[in-house]
């Protein structure tokens, strides 16, 4: 009974994805998105101008100068993604809950200022978990995970690493990513 009403359901989902989200490749969003995303941000107005699926405790800023690949940033649990200097993250770049891209500072000198920053640069698959910090200007190279907690303020473009501590510093070398 389940999966029957779960085939009939499948093509109004789809479509409901659509409507709310026409730039989105609905092949990395299930029902879960749709129903508990996409219709709080759309019908309820949480993160309301963010054209792909916000969880409704993220909190996304400037979501146009946020470019990504194949999971849209900000589904997890409280994350929140500052874009106005900029967020590139190329294919399979997850992020955990709480996790934070901060793309613009205040300059130190008057708070009421910003600082013009290169994007934060995130290479493809890496992995960004719980409660850390990428700080403006950052590039994580390829296969870089971030531990938990980790607050990135330096560029760590190698790749094939673990990042962790605050500063982060690379406290593991990793094979090539398989997945």
């Amino acid at each position: 009974m389940q999966k029957g009403l779960k085939k009939i359901a499948q093509p109004f989902i789809k479509l409901g994805m659509n409507i709310l989200f026409p730039k989105v490749n609905d092949n990395y969003y299930y029902t879960y998105y749709f129903l508990k995303m996409g219709v709080n941000q759309k019908l309820f107005g949480y993160n309301k101008n963010v054209p792909w699926p916000v969880h409704p405790t993220s909190i996304v800023k400037c979501p146009e100068k946020i470019q990504y690949i194949s999971k849209a940033p900000g589904t997890a649990i409280g994350c929140y993604l500052d874009g106005r200097n900029g967020i590139i993250m190329e294919e399979n770049v997850w992020l955990g809950p709480r996790v934070s891209l901060i793309s613009q500072n205040h300059d130190l000198n008057d708070y009421n200022k910003y600082i013009t920053e290169q994007p934060i640069i995130i290479r493809k698959n890496c992995l960004l978990t719980t409660n850390c910090v990428i700080l403006p200007g950052v590039e994580l190279g390829e296969h870089t995970v971030v531990a938990a907690g980790a607050v990135v303020r330096d560029s760590f473009p190698e790749g094939n690493q673990l990042l962790a501590g605050n500063p982060a510093k690379v406290v593991k070398k990793l094979d090539d990513y398989k997945g």
